[in-house]
């Protein structure tokens, strides 16, 4: 029998089963409660360190932070600084710059300014330029009008064989648009003695031709161009022998005058038949610049003509002249004999003088008993 809160129950009572089984269940209770809090204690125990390790990294995060926050300060008080130094030095900069960009602006401008005022004398130099290169093709055009007419054409030959004759001989020594007796008008007519005697000059301009060679383009065209200059000036040769050379009053030959160097060139260059026949019919062919030439050299025959023309008279002044230094030598001669006569009547005049000179000396000092005293010849009784 048990005894249970002042009653007694038997041991298979189900009071006591129940209370016995209620037993058991908290002793097993008991027993897995203690169980597992030997298991939380032998975990708690990491739990622990770690909350204690992570105490000293919370702790150590807090110096740190401290720290970080004096590094901080320390950074911003140094960034205060260095924006205050680097503010000054921008500033300095800022100031320099613009004194450098002001100093700049004013030679810019100055700069700008001349070169302006240079472009803008550029430009009216170009106009003056423009202005006379309008006018020269206005000339041109004025000499393509004029080469394009025979007449005028002929003119401008005979006005650049004047200048050139003008420049080359004296006045006397020729004769522009001179009449021959055959009623012919020459355009010069150069005044050379005989042989070979006078010869005459005559321009011509086969301009018509020379420009059909120059625009041929095709063999056909440059075949009947020739053909055409050939028979131009092959008529020019043949109408200045007919009537510029005539016997016993010009010379056996005349001049042929080109004023074109560049058609006087193409003629001998490719046309040398045609040259040659000039030769044979006595007229020879000459541009500018020979013509030039062949005109010193007549100027030069015809100075050597008027010194033999001359040599007469030349001959007479140098008799005369013989006649003027004999004289000469005599009057030297007459001149020397005076220079003499004149020497000796100073020589003379120099002893005297000598003479004069002495006698005052000895007055002057009284020399008494030098002095020779004549005898006086007794006088006789009156």
């Amino acid at each position: 029998m048990i005894s249970l809160f002042g009653a007694s129950y038997a041991w298979n009572a189900p009071e006591v089963l129940i209370l016995g089984g209620a037993a058991l269940v908290l002793v097993l209770l008991l027993v897995l409660t203690l169980r597992a809090a030997g298991r939380a204690a032998s975990l708690v125990s990491p739990l622990a360190q770690e909350v204690g390790w992570m105490a000293r990294r919370v702790q150590a995060l807090s110096d740190g932070q401290e720290r970080l926050a004096g590094g901080l300060h320390h950074v911003s008080e140094a960034q205060a600084v260095s924006q205050s130094a680097m503010l000054q030095v921008m500033e300095q900069r800022l100031a320099e710059v613009s004194r450098s960009m002001g100093e700049t602006l004013v030679g810019t401008s100055t700069r700008t300014a001349r070169s302006l005022g240079e472009l803008q004398q550029r430009l009216e130099t170009i106009d003056r330029a423009q202005a006379n290169i309008e006018k020269l093709s206005g000339n041109v055009l004025s000499l393509q009008d004029i080469l394009s007419n025979k007449q005028t054409r002929g003119a401008f030959g005979e006005i650049q064989l004047n200048d050139i004759v003008t420049k080359a001989l004296p006045s006397d020594a020729y004769t522009m648009q001179a009449t021959l007796s055959n009623g012919r008008r020459a355009d010069c007519l150069i005044h050379l003695p005989n042989p070979p005697g006078p010869i005459v000059i005559d321009a011509k301009f086969p301009l018509e031709a020379y420009e059909a060679i120059r625009r041929a383009e095709t063999p056909r065209q440059a075949t009947e161009a020739a053909a055409q200059m050939r028979v131009a000036v092959r008529s020019h040769i043949k109408a200045i022998s007919e009537k510029y050379i005539l016997e016993g009053e010009t010379a056996d030959g005349a001049l042929m005058f080109l004023p074109s160097e560049a058609v006087y060139a193409e003629l001998h260059a490719n046309f040398p038949e045609v040259v040659r026949d000039g030769f044979a019919a006595r007229v020879w062919i000459v541009s500018p610049t020979t013509c030039m030439a062949t005109l010193n050299t007549m100027r030069a025959v015809l100075k050597d003509a008027r010194m033999r023309e001359q040599a007469g008279a030349i001959r007479r002044e140098l008799s005369e002249l013989y006649k003027d230094v004999e004289r000469l030598g005599e009057r030297v001669g007459n001149l020397d004999r005076h220079f003499g006569q004149a020497a000796k009547d100073i020589e003379e005049i120099k002893i005297s003088s000598d003479k004069a000179g002495k006698r005052a000396r000895r007055l002057d000092n009284f020399d008494f008993e030098e002095l020779a005293v004549p005898v006086i010849p007794p006088r006789a009784a009156e």
